[in-house]
């Protein structure tokens, strides 16, 4: 039950964020645990988001085998789309990229 709730506190603050859009939380196989988006939008992030993070660790344990991947930011001019993978999970955090 207190995981239940760390989760939604975490859910609440990232949420809290100025521009941020939507958050999901998708397990290692690409499917969708937690989502603040409609079910048509979460499940078609989960699946491209999960291709390109498996790719980005490939190309980063070709380029340097002792590396783990941490981290992503994707930005265009619409959304900035942050990923972080980890051991069971990733978290992807969707936002309106802030104005320079």
């Amino acid at each position: 039950m207190a995981a239940t709730a760390s989760v939604e506190d975490t859910f609440k603050r990232i949420n809290s964020h100025k521009g941020v859009e939507g958050i999901i939380v998708i397990s290692n196989d690409g499917i969708p645990i937690r989502t603040t988006l409609d079910p048509e939008i979460t499940v078609q992030y989960a699946a491209l988001v999960t291709r390109f993070t498996e790719k980005s660790k490939s190309v980063l344990a070709q380029v340097n085998g002792e590396e783990e991947l941490k981290f992503l930011r994707i930005r265009s001019k619409k959304h900035e789309i942050m990923i972080a993978p980890d051991r069971n999970y990733t978290l992807l955090v969707i936002q309106k990229p802030a104005v320079s």
